[in-house]
């Protein structure tokens, strides 16, 4: 449906727009972020959304959320305008670098690129990372925007099926609200929190939203109750300073009383204080710190300092628990106004402060290390790294972080549960690699000791020593993960390479060939997955090269006496079979003559064969196709004996024949193959033998069939069926 915008009703909307925003645009590029606000309006007039709002007005939130929260530059407002256009539009990337040049056209494509790809299937949601992950290590402005565009979306999710409400939430809590939290996008993170659990649990969110409402003049006056003498203290002090309650938000609340199970009246801390230092001393908090703390009694361990060690995102603040009135837990948190613009904004205020564009680089030195292990890990083979890739993304998402040092007092950031392996491998590969030992606090321990935030650790290393694979049951980090596996995949490949070498050389002296395929189907007789496994056994010694050669030759003579047993078993079975009606074939010329005749049992004919007829002595005519090799053998010898027949009009009854079938074996595959063959009107089923052999399957179906062109639907039939590669006439 189109929806007719006309240029007076365009140029309303843009002055309601930049009337409502006229703060932030004057900082930016007003006619590029106008030029491209028109263009979305024009670009998406042909389409509604499910709401029944014009599609136009989804990407204007968009850029009105980032305007609010992010106005790093025109470029990115401009992007997220223009969002949706190559996707959903008749426009291509090359029309929007045209018009808005090379940078938006490029925050466009990222954004394009991870729009839409999350789906159930593992390989999916294994690619679905993979484009965020190539996007936000070249240009962080692609995650912001594309975290705008998930809020806004969240925002109208009940216009949705329910189905793809309920799919969109989990997706949305279970990557983009970490992923927010990664970034330190706070307000965006608990936004898309409470609106993932309102559509995935409605009946507990609405209760638990009014439980809330009931109480809120009750905590009103708690925190006033609470706050006042803070603020007298901090005026006397002479500290300018902003300070408010903030109550929890709605899914934190839930998961904590799911978590503890408790109920609503049991949790104390619903809300935390907040106070906010017009200082640019972060000394100042610390002085704050120590006035509350006067004021009220501090809960100990529930002290965290962010601003002497900040988190990887660039958040700083003090943390504290203090007993309130009444014996209440209150949470406190203290910081300056540049680190509360840092802790709602994240990596964006972030880089405003440092007066830079979030332009194809990551500032903060940690999180740059582990963008460039996706770098390098994006280039690998999908198969090889799906695993590795989500286990990462979720690591760095979920985990805490400890703090540990080297001997020379230098910071290292690791998550929670690292051991001096994985503390070795953020100094240095090699390190990791030659790691013998470790001295916590002075004191040798073992390998998979477990480090606590303040241990101060010293690698000891050998070059005699390498990676096993025991170090992958406790290592945590997947910098020490990648490289160990790395390291024992590649030794593996030598392994392999060797004994490949050995096999070569002991078939050459043997006089003996065996192609990859044959070998691929013997090796899995002797229980091997493939080859690859077969030639590791080889060049690591378990299995000698000579018994290897034993042991296969062994296997192909069972398997070539099987086949042989098998094709005499199912001849048998052809020969065995009453045929029906055998009022259908004449010799040409003779037809109302009577005579005594069978059917060859080496090529079994059916109606539509070509056929010929061999005189034999006392047993009447012997009825062959045309291309049977004894016809051809008995043309050379004995021409005489042949004479010309031929099928009657209508030949009636069933005719038995068989069908040679072979494919890659899996469950339910023999009964695809019942099921086709049934498929086709007036088959039935005489015998079934098949083998199967490891990952492979082949036999024969011996069936009843009418005619030729019965037979040929059937051979059809049976060709359709996935992972069959391989049906044929069976020849005796």
């Amino acid at each position: 449906m189109r929806v007719e915008v006309d240029q007076q009703q365009q140029l309303a909307l843009w002055e309601a727009f930049r009337e409502q925003y006229a703060e932030q645009l004057q900082q930016l590029d007003e006619e590029l972020i106008k030029k491209a606000f028109f263009f979305c309006i024009d670009a998406h007039s042909q389409t509604l959304r499910a709401s029944g709002d014009p599609y136009y007005t989804h990407p204007i939130a968009v850029a009105e959320i980032l305007l609010r929260e992010f106005p790093l530059d025109s470029a990115m407002i401009a992007a997220a305008l223009l969002h949706d256009v190559v996707e959903d539009t008749e426009y291509t990337l090359r029309d929007l670098e045209a018009e808005f040049g090379e940078e938006v056209a490029h925050l466009v494509d990222g954004v394009t690129k991870i729009s839409g790809t999350f789906e159930s299937r593992q390989i999916n949601v294994t690619a679905s990372y993979r484009k965020l992950l190539l996007s936000m290590a070249s240009d962080l402005r692609v995650i912001i925007i594309k975290l705008a565009d998930r809020l806004h979306n969240m925002r109208t999710l009940e216009h949705l099926p329910r189905e793809k409400q309920f799919r969109l939430a989990k997706e949305t809590l279970e990557i983009y609200a970490p992923l927010a939290h990664r970034f330190g996008l706070a307000n965006i993170k608990w936004e898309l929190e409470d609106l993932a659990f309102k559509a995935l649990n409605r009946e507990a969110y609405d209760e638990l939203k009014e439980a809330l409402n009931m109480k809120r003049q009750e905590r009103e006056r708690y925190i006033q109750q609470f706050i006042k003498p803070i603020e007298e203290r901090l005026r006397k002090e002479g500290f300018q300073f902003e300070i408010y309650g903030r109550v929890k938000h709605l899914y934190s609340i839930y998961n904590k009383m799911i978590t503890r199970g408790k109920t609503l009246d049991e949790i104390y801390d619903l809300f935390a204080v907040r106070i906010i230092l017009e200082s640019e001393n972060p000394s100042d908090c610390f002085l704050v710190y120590g006035i509350v703390s006067e004021i009220y009694t501090p809960v100990p361990e529930r002290f965290k300092d962010y601003i002497s060690v900040p988190k990887k995102n660039g958040y700083q603040s003090i943390h504290t628990t203090v007993i309130g009135p009444g014996g209440q837990k209150v949470e406190v948190q203290i910081r300056t106004r540049k680190m509360h613009e840092v802790a709602e904004k994240g990596i964006a205020a972030h880089f405003r402060y440092k007066e830079q564009l979030a332009k194809r680089y990551i500032a903060d030195q940690e999180l740059e290390e582990w963008i460039q292990w996706i770098r390098d890990l994006i280039e690998q083979p999908m198969e090889e790294v799906a695993q590795q890739l989500i286990e990462s993304f979720k690591l760095n998402l979920y985990q805490d972080e400890i703090y540990v040092f080297t001997p020379r007092g230098d910071l290292k950031i690791l998550p929670r549960g690292a051991t001096p392996v994985d503390f070795a491998y953020q100094i240095h590969t090699s390190v990791g690699h030659h790691c013998i030992g470790a001295k916590v606090n002075g004191k040798i321990v073992p390998l998979d000791t477990k480090l606590k935030s303040g241990d101060q650790v010293e690698i000891l290393t050998s070059k005699n020593q390498h990676p096993n694979e025991d170090w992958l049951q406790f290592v945590v980090t997947h910098k020490a993960k990648s490289q160990i596996r790395k390291y024992l995949n590649e030794e593996k490949r030598k392994i392999e390479r060797r004994g490949e070498e050995l096999w070569r050389k002991r078939l050459r002296k043997a006089k003996v060939h065996l192609n990859d395929d044959t070998l691929e189907h013997l090796v899995h007789q002797l229980k091997y997955h493939n080859r690859r496994e077969f030639f590791y056994a080889i060049g690591s010694g378990t299995l000698p090269d000579d018994v290897a050669l034993e042991m296969v030759l062994s296997v192909r003579t069972k398997k070539k006496r099987k086949e042989e047993e098998q094709r005499a078993q199912a001849t048998e079975q052809l020969v065995e079979v009453a045929r029906q009606s055998v009022d259908g074939i004449y010799v040409v010329g003779e037809e109302k003559t009577p005579m005594l005749y069978a059917f060859a049992r080496c090529c079994n004919p059916i109606p539509g064969d070509e056929i010929v007829g061999i005189v034999t002595v006392g047993r009447g005519i012997k009825v062959h196709r045309k291309e049977c090799k004894n016809v051809k053998v008995m043309q050379e010898q004995m021409p005489q004996r042949i004479v010309e027949v031929q099928w009657a009009q209508n030949p009636t009854g069933s005719f038995v024949v068989g069908i040679y079938i072979a494919g890659r074996d899996r469950p339910g595959v023999l009964n695809d193959v019942t099921a086709a063959i049934l498929s086709v009107d007036h088959t039935n089923i005489r015998s079934v033998n098949i083998d199967s052999y490891g990952t492979h399957f082949e036999g024969v179906v011996t069936v009843y069939v009418r005619n030729l062109e019965h037979f040929q639907l059937l051979l059809d039939r049976l060709r359709a069926v996935k992972d069959v590669s391989r049906v044929a006439r069976f020849e005796f």
